[in-house]
């Protein structure tokens, strides 16, 4: 069995691959717009070119990723993506990369668990948690 995140970014989900290729260096696997839909009644005015489903790898990790219904409401709420680094370098990184337009709730620091934690929302509201493995 194997779990894996399924984000909706109701109409932002091309910028959303091009930023988690930029931040996280994540590779895209697939990509099926509305318009290559089997089913052409699933196309609504303006979502023929959003993306209707992609996968994507951030390192070991595979995620989901669609523009959902296109309503422009996301809702990350109750939900944050753990990236576990192995260095302060790179959790350094990997925090100021996602933090760029986005809101920081948990500065990077020392914790009693690990050299390097931190908390933040993506300029998308998904949540993050960037810690370094002690």
């Amino acid at each position: 069995m194997q779990v894996e995140p399924y984000l909706n970014f109701d109409g932002r989900c091309e910028e959303a691959l091009e930023f988690y290729k930029k931040a996280l260096g994540a590779k895209v696997d697939m990509l099926m717009r509305f318009k290559d839909a089997p089913d052409q009644s699933m196309i609504t005015p303006g979502n023929a070119d959003k993306v209707m489903h992609s996968r994507i790898h951030i390192g070991d990790t595979t995620v989901l990723m669609s523009d959902g219904r296109c309503t422009g409401k996301t809702n990350f709420h109750g939900i944050a993506l753990a990236i576990s680094v192995k260095s302060e370098a790179e959790a350094e990184k990997t925090f100021a990369a996602l933090a760029g337009g986005g809101q920081v709730q948990m500065p990077l620091g020392k914790t009693f668990f690990s050299p390097r934690f931190g908390m933040l929302a993506d300029k998308f509201g998904v949540g993050w948690m960037i810690v370094t493995a002690s």
